[in-house]
């Protein structure tokens, strides 16, 4: 569990709410996709690698490609870099997940202590 928070800790406010939202996404369903364009990958591949480490996901599969966008500002098109992962829950999610509900209950005790 000190690797969830630890991971947690690592990570800005903004990817925390968007793991914790993944996390939300797949304890009803057993996979999530999540995908990026340009400057957003590197956000998507961090919450990707976070929650593989922690143990509550494992990768399924990567896709990359590229798509064709409109520059606004110029009006020609350009081509944008694209990553597609999907990922699973590992087999001990629903336990590593319970574990840390049990850790935040036993936090929020103590602060109001």
């Amino acid at each position: 569990m000190e690797e969830i928070t630890e991971g947690v800790n690592n990570m800005n406010i903004v990817d925390s709410h968007k793991k914790n939202r993944i996390q939300r996404y797949m304890q009803q369903y057993n996979e999530v996709e999540l995908s990026a364009l340009g400057m957003a990958i590197a956000t998507v591949v961090t919450i990707a690698e976070i929650l593989k480490k922690t143990g509550l996901a494992v990768e399924k599969k990567i896709m990359t490609s590229t798509v064709e966008m409109k520059d606004e500002s110029r009006g020609r098109p350009i081509q944008k870099a694209k990553i597609e992962i999907l990922l699973g829950k590992t087999e001990n999610f629903d336990e590593l997940m319970a574990a840390a509900a049990l850790e935040r209950e036993a936090a929020e005790g103590d602060e109001q202590s």
